[in-house]
C-alpha cells in the first residue's frame, strides 16, 4: 500500500517512493501524483529537452528509428515517473506553463507562466499523457503534453518575451557552463593572469556559449577544438575563437598536440563534448597549475581522476552541475548581444527541424 508523507520536505524527499532514503535523482521510482504539497508547483509540460548524451545514447541504441526511440522514452517516464537514461543516468529540462504554485512556495511562480526548469528530469516527477504523438523522435527537443512537479529547492526561470520558445529552451539547457566558465576565467583575471582558454567541442551549444563568456570575462587567447571539417567552417566566421583546430578529443595526444600548436596548453579546459574518453585528451592539454571543467554527462569522473594522478598532473577538475546563480540570465545575454552564438544555436535548431 503506498504511503505519503503528511509534509513535504524541499528536496522533494517526500516524492520518492523507492528506495527509501535517496534523494529525487537517486530514486528508482518517484511519486508523479498530480495534487500538490503547499510549497510544490505543478507544470503543464509543452516541449522536454533530452541531454544531448542521453539523446545519442537512444538513438545509437534503436538506430535512428524514432518508433522505438519514442517507446523508450514513454517506458522511461511511466516506469521511473521521471526522465532518467538509465544508462547515461542523464536527462534534461522542460519547459511548460505554471498550472498550479502552493501558497508556501518560494519560488515566486505565477499560474499561467511560461517558465524552463533548470533542475534536470533526473530529479523531477514527470507525467506524459499524449503518447509523444508529436515528436519525430529525430531531436532532442521533445514537443509533448503532461505535468512536471517543482519542488521547493528546485529552479525555474520565466521564459523572456524576446525570443522564440524552442531557442531559449536550447539555451537554457546549457546555462550553467558560460557561467561557470566565466567565474573560473574572472579568477584567473583577478589574478593578473588572463588564461588561455580551451574549450573541447566548441561549436556545440555549451561550447560556443562558453567561448562568448571566456570572451567577456577577459580569458586571454580562446581555442576551439572541433572534430570535423565542417564544425571547423561552422566557426570560421564566427569571432568565437582566435583559433579553431581539428583533433578527435579521444586521442589524448593528437589533442594535445593540436592545443599547443594553438597557443596551449590552456590554463583553462572546458570540456563540452558528449562522448566518453575525453578525460585524458583534456587533463594532457592543460597546463600544470591550470583548470579542468567537464561539462559532459559522457564523463567519467574516476577515469579523470585516475588519469591525472597517472599522468602526474596537477590540475584542479571541477564538474559543472549546471547550476551558478544568474546562470539563466547570463546566457540569454551572452545569446543577445552575440552574433555568432545565436547564429550557431538558430543554425542547429533549422537543421533539427527539417530532419
Amino acid at each position: 500500500m503506498r504511503r505519503f508523507s503528511l509534509s513535504s520536505v524541499p528536496t522533494g524527499l517526500h516524492r520518492v517512493l523507492s528506495p527509501a532514503g535517496v534523494l529525487p535523482q537517486a530514486a528508482q521510482r518517484l511519486d508523479t501524483r498530480r495534487e500538490i504539497w503547499p510549497d510544490e508547483v505543478r507544470i503543464r509540460v509543452e516541449r522536454l529537452n533530452l541531454d544531448a548524451a542521453s539523446y545519442r545514447q537512444l538513438s545509437a541504441k534503436h538506430d535512428a528509428d524514432p518508433d522505438a526511440i519514442r517507446a523508450e522514452v514513454l517506458d522511461i517516464v511511466a516506469s521511473r515517473g521521471k526522465m532518467q537514461n538509465p544508462v547515461t543516468g542523464s536527462g534534461g529540462m522542460l519547459v511548460g506553463t505554471v498550472d498550479e504554485a502552493g501558497p508556501e512556495s518560494p519560488l515566486g511562480l505565477q499560474a499561467g507562466q511560461r517558465v524552463a526548469t533548470l533542475v534536470s528530469l533526473t530529479l523531477t516527477p514527470l507525467v506524459i499523457d499524449d503518447a509523444l504523438t508529436s515528436w519525430d523522435g529525430l531531436s532532442e527537443q521533445v514537443p509533448c503534453s503532461g505535468y512536471a512537479i517543482l519542488f521547493a529547492r528546485s529552479i525555474a526561470a520565466v521564459l523572456p518575451d524576446d525570443l522564440p520558445m524552442p531557442l531559449s529552451l536550447a539555451v537554457m539547457d546549457v546555462c550553467g557552463a558560460p557561467a561557470l566558465t566565466a567565474r573560473v576565467v574572472t579568477g584567473y583575471v583577478d589574478r593578473g593572469e588572463p588564461p588561455v582558454v580551451c574549450v573541447v567541442g566548441g561549436a556545440g551549444k555549451s561550447g560556443s556559449l562558453s567561448l562568448a563568456a571566456a570572451a567577456t570575462a577577459g580569458a586571454g587567447r580562446r581555442i576551439a577544438v572541433v572534430p570535423t571539417e565542417s564544425e571547423e567552417r561552422l566557426l570560421a566566421d564566427k569571432d568565437l575563437a582566435d583559433v579553431v583546430v581539428r583533433a578527435d578529443a579521444r586521442d589524448p595526444v593528437a589533442l594535445a598536440e593540436a592545443v599547443s600548436r594553438a597557443g596551449g596548453p590552456a590554463h583553462i579546459t572546458v570540456v563540452c563534448v558528449d562522448v566518453p574518453g575525453c578525460e585524458g585528451g583534456a587533463i594532457l592539454a592543460t597546463r600544470q597549475g591550470g583548470t579542468v571543467v567537464f561539462f559532459s554527462m559522457a564523463t567519467s569522473f574516476s577515469a579523470a581522476a585516475l588519469g591525472a594522478e597517472g599522468l602526474a598532473s596537477d590540475v584542479t577538475m571541477l564538474v559543472g552541475n549546471g547550476y551558478v546563480p544568474g546562470h539563466a540570465d547570463l546566457a540569454l545575454e551572452l545569446l543577445r548581444r552575440t552574433p555568432g552564438v545565436r547564429a550557431l544555436f538558430e543554425g542547429r535548431l533549422a537543421a533539427e527541424a527539417t530532419r
